[in-house]
């Protein structure tokens, strides 16, 4: 059986949509999904289903979680291959950063270049990105919440159309393991 990775984006930060993880749990178990964990306070759970694949037990969590909290919560889900050779195709040299450095913007669809094309990345240097399969690698020398080339990322002309939720490289990492 498949384990997977479902991804929440924007809960439990700045004290709205919160969803503690022992109802998201309890939730996840109810939808007949084995082995439900979760990972810290901010969105991740790892489970594995008796059916269905990425999309629509994305689909299946994200109307769940709308019922049972009263609000909608985008939900990215992948599986531990994926998860794996996002991990595995860093083009920055992790093992030489600090997790705070490091981040990984997962798509809910894949993204090309062109999306991208009006970012002017030589003003933002040394910060830099790439992109992978339905991901974005992000190295932020003085973190995310400082990180001026994230805040271009993350508006909405560029992201339009597509769930967008961004993990550090610790929690990557570890989702790879919990997934394996």
């Amino acid at each position: 059986m498949t384990t997977y990775a479902a991804l929440l984006r924007g809960i439990n930060v700045g004290g709205s949509k919160k969803v503690p993880m022992a109802d998201l749990r309890t939730l996840m178990e109810g939808l007949g999904y084995d082995g439900v964990r979760t990972h810290l306070q901010s969105g991740q759970a790892v489970f594995t289903p008796g059916h269905g694949d990425e999309e629509s037990l994305a689909a299946e969590l994200t109307q769940a979680i709308e019922k049972h909290f009263g609000f909608p919560v985008d939900v990215i889900v992948r599986d531990h291959a994926y998860l794996k050779a996002v991990a595995d195709a860093c083009p920055f040299p992790a093992a030489e950063l600090q997790a705070r450095q490091l981040h990984v913007t997962y798509f809910s669809e894949p993204v090309d270049a062109e999306r991208f094309a009006g970012v002017d990345r030589a003003a933002y240097l040394p910060e830099d990105f790439r992109l992978g399969d339905r991901a974005l690698y992000l190295y932020a020398p003085d973190g995310l919440g400082r990180s001026k080339l994230a805040e271009q990322l993350s508006k909405p002309r560029i992201n339009k159309g597509l769930i967008a939720t961004s993990r550090n490289w610790n929690t990557v990492v570890k989702l790879v393991e919990l997934t394996g």
